[in-house]
């Protein structure tokens, strides 16, 4: 059986690849029989390889390949034609983020495979953050912060939002100036390097959230 992974939750996607491998693989020699690739840098020949290999003390092999999305054109013609006639040996596990209907790939692959479907990771904004901050989610409003700062949002474009929330917000003014100046203070920080920005902006959302339980 070979398997497809859909979603971007990685946690439950680690916690049923370790059931998978421990039903096929047995524990002391699991690791002499699993090989973990990676779309972005994998070459149909080193997969090909991966594949032939023979298993070291045990009935089979795994073969994960991760952000499968990002597979090459002809490694995607390869594994087409490949999980027609799979070798009985290999369990293969493609892993991809999402899903897209239109992937013709996919549509190749999925009558061949078993496929396990993940939620997808919700990708928040600064108007969410706005809006956790407003309703004093401490803990809610900083793992927003850090999910957009692991996504690449950049400080300005975090604290260039939050101010447009702030400006549309029907508030007292005393509390727009308030806020205005913490934000103010943040951007000083970050920008003369007097704080690291994840610090800076760690500190804002505190007192952002104490602001709005002021004035609650």
């Amino acid at each position: 059986m070979n398997y497809l992974f859909v979603g971007e939750e990685t946690q439950s996607k680690d916690i049923k690849l370790k059931n998978l491998k421990s039903e096929i693989l047995p524990r002391e020699v699991a690791e002499f029989n699993c090989d973990t690739l990676y779309a972005s840098d994998l070459t149909l020949k080193e997969l090909q390889e991966k594949l032939q290999f023979i298993p070291v003390q045990s009935a089979g092999r795994v073969v994960v390949i991760r952000q499968a999305g990002l597979l090459k054109d002809n490694i995607r013609e390869f594994l087409a034609g490949y999980l027609l006639k799979p070798y009985p040996s290999v369990t293969l596990i493609l892993d991809i983020d999402r899903y897209n209907p239109k992937d013709a790939f996919i549509g190749r692959i999925a009558r061949h495979v078993k496929i396990f479907r993940f939620q997808d990771r919700i990708h928040p904004d600064a108007f969410m953050l706005h809006r956790q901050i407003g309703s004093r989610r401490v803990d809610s409003a900083l793992k927003i912060l850090k999910q957009l700062l692991e996504d690449g949002q950049k400080p300005e474009m975090i604290l260039g939002g939050l101010r447009y929330c702030w400006q549309r917000e029907a508030v007292p003014q005393v509390m727009k100036r308030k806020k205005l100046r913490a934000l103010l203070n943040c951007d000083i920080e970050i920008k003369t390097g007097k704080l690291k920005a994840n610090f800076s902006l760690e500190k804002l959302v505190l007192k952002l959230c104490s602001l709005s339980k002021a004035f609650s």
